[in-house]
């Protein structure tokens, strides 16, 4: 087994363990390209009855390539979105949709395939950006749309921007000292995790929730439910 076949079978094992404790019956589950894998589709598919939006990149080379084929020469997008310049930036979104490559695909329960294109101008400094995303999702066009399809993939960049902005301002991650081996994985799956547990509480400040759990270990039990009284609580 390659570095990276061993790398996306470690990545399977944390994500579904962890998917196990939350209710995702009905839900969308977004994920990487690293999590685009057929063990994970049939998990979400048949265990969990929920829904999965996977990114398609080089790690799935027949499945890229047949999707990048297929939408070599669209023509107009089913959806544009035009976001407004609140942050200094000018953005289009487009979004291509289909079903014709539902049962060509090597990769279980397809609904539809997308490739999402995004143009972005600063505008102070004039600078362009150009780039393509491929993916797949097994919602199909009556439950989910190109628009809501467009929302998914945007809503899924929006959490994991700020995932990385949290990583690198309250947990310091670039000057972390643990280097070898799986370690620094490892690790920023741990935080990951801390992170979205926090989120999942509707918490306005992570890094003030952060504070408050710091300074009372009795609390974090209670947070995660691991104590008595969090544990009736919640079946109340």
């Amino acid at each position: 087994m390659g570095n990276e076949e061993l790398k996306q079978t470690n990545e399977i094992k944390m994500a579904i363990p962890l998917l196990d404790a939350i209710d995702i019956q009905g839900k969308d589950i977004t994920a990487d390209a690293l999590l685009t894998q057929r063990k994970l589709a049939d998990y979400l598919r048949l265990e969990r009855k929920a829904h999965y939006h996977f990114t398609v990149k080089g790690n799935q080379p027949g499945l890229f390539q047949d999707i990048q084929l297929y939408f070599h020469n669209r023509q107009e997008p089913d959806f544009i979105a035009y976001d407004p310049p609140d942050h200094g930036r000018i953005e289009t979104r487009k979004i291509w949709t289909t079903t014709e490559l539902n049962h060509y695909l090597d990769f279980p329960h397809v609904g539809q395939a997308f490739v999402i294109e995004r143009e972005s101008i600063e505008k102070k400094s004039g600078e362009y950006s150009h780039d393509i995303a491929y993916g797949i999702t097994s919602r199909k066009p009556d439950e989910t749309n190109a628009q809501q399809l467009l929302a998914i993939n945007r809503g899924h960049w929006s959490i994991e921007n700020s995932c990385h902005y949290i990583l690198d301002w309250n947990f310091d991650e670039d000057r972390s000292r643990i280097r070898t081996g799986y370690g620094p994985e490892n690790i920023s799956r741990l935080r990951r995790f801390a992170i979205g547990a926090i989120k999942s509480k509707g918490v306005r400040s992570v890094a003030q929730k952060m504070r408050e759990l710091t300074c009372n270990i009795r609390l974090v039990f209670d947070y995660l439910r691991m104590t008595k009284n969090s544990c009736t609580s919640a079946r109340l």
